[in-house]
């Protein structure tokens, strides 16, 4: 029997003990007095993934925090609905929507943003080495993230503190700890912003050319006229989008730096090996893996390790216990940027769903981290305010990252 209780806030602000039993002694666990499922080791995450028969990606259901207390699975299908939209859409519409994406996320795409990036980080960061302290959660790595899905989407610029607003919004929808209440208060945002989006797309179809598309909504646009996608499923697609690009390199970031913050130490390896940063960044993925799971929807009776799931029962692919799995990673709990395959986790997804903004994450990871070591001489997280998670089952973000600069 595991004894955590699964919303404790405690064991949600520092979950590793709690997913090193899982690990152990439950790799499927039935989250009390739920239909819910907890897949936690690497093998058996990595078999969910390859079984797409019986899992699908759709998302029709969410944990909520009930009035006791206790975790209780919101259905979304009692409403009439789903999210279905790239990382939630099943085959073959996963496929379209990724294709449509895909041409703004490429290689060469994402390599002509990195000047922008970085003129964005340098300026934020410049802010506080100038006042020596500030808080980088605030300052930089909420902001950032959210100006290059701006960028990327095609949406204004002048809207970025609404947009921050709403993208984190998704993330706690998510979150478990969200009281029924709650839910409630978010799905008024969720809808102010799929209103906000629809006006930009419905004005980009209506006045857009036959020129090569320069965004997302460009991307989206060609999809409806040509018949591939609905104008809804477009909608559903950047809703997702604005979602999953904020949350998710603002958490990869901010881990990233409190590390660096709390060691000297590594701080000084990678302002004398740079080239190291890229591992750091794989290993930051690894050990604090920014969305801990992803939901899945049993669409069959099956059976997973020795546990029977029966139809319509859910499972969470736990990305972070499996990320800390000791039969995959050696010494799984110590960050090391020297490990031969720095990149053989499942921090981004794996297989059809593979992070489809994994290449812009890394380069936006990398970007800052480069400019704030370059800018100081020594960081350090400020003694008074100590760092704390947002209260989420899903998301690894960082509240507030007070720090204490020297610049050289």
């Amino acid at each position: 029997m595991i004894n955590y209780n699964f919303l404790d806030p405690a064991v949600v602000e520092n979950p590793y003990p709690f997913f090193s039993e899982l690990v152990e002694r439950a790799p499927v666990y039935q989250v009390p007095g739920t239909d819910v499922y907890l897949v936690s080791s690497h093998k058996l995450v990595d078999a969910a993934l390859r079984n797409n028969n019986d899992f699908s990606a759709n998302l029709t259901g969410v944990l909520v925090t009930n009035a006791d207390g206790h975790p209780e699975l919101f259905d979304f299908t009692q409403f009439g609905g789903a999210v279905d939209a790239i990382a939630n859409a099943d085959e073959p519409a996963h496929s379209v929507h990724r294709k449509l994406l895909l041409p703004q996320l490429n290689a060469r795409k994402v390599e002509a943003m990195e000047g922008e990036l970085r003129d964005w980080s340098a300026q934020r960061i410049q802010k506080l080495v100038d006042a020596g302290q500030g808080d980088w959660m605030d300052e930089v790595a909420n902001r950032v993230p959210v100006m290059a899905m701006i960028r990327l989407a095609g949406l204004p610029m002048e809207d970025l503190e609404q947009l921050m607003q709403w993208a984190f919004a998704g993330g706690e929808i998510l979150a478990g700890t969200t009281t029924l209440d709650e839910m409630i208060e978010l799905s008024v945002h969720t809808a102010a912003m799929s209103t906000y989006l629809i006006k930009h797309f419905s004005n980009a179809l209506e006045t857009r050319g036959t020129e090569q598309p320069a965004d997302v909504i460009g991307e989206l646009v060609i999809g409806v006229r040509e018949g591939l996608i609905s104008e809804k499923d477009a909608i559903s697609i950047m809703v997702v989008l604005v979602g999953a690009a904020g949350e998710s390199t603002s958490s990869l970031t901010g881990n990233a730096v409190r590390m660096l913050a709390e060691n000297s130490e590594l701080q000084a390896i990678l302002r004398q090996q740079p080239e190291k940063i890229e591992n750091f960044i794989e290993e930051t993925v690894r050990l604090e893996t920014p969305f801990k799971g992803h939901y899945r929807v049993v669409i069959n009776d099956t059976r997973l390790g020795d546990t029977d799931l029966p139809e319509g029962s859910w499972v969470i692919l736990m990305w972070a216990a499996a990320n800390r799995d000791p039969s995959v990673f050696e010494d799984p709990n110590s960050l090391n940027i020297n490990r031969i395959r720095p990149r053989d986790h499942l921090g981004f997804g794996w297989g059809m769903h593979f992070c489809i903004g994994a290449r812009l994450a890394r380069l936006e990871a990398r970007v800052m981290v480069e400019e704030l070591l370059q800018r100081t001489e020594s960081f350090c997280v400020d003694p008074v305010t100590k760092p704390q998670h947002i209260s989420s089952i899903f998301v690894r973000r960082l509240e507030q990252l007070q720090l204490k600069l020297i610049s050289i």
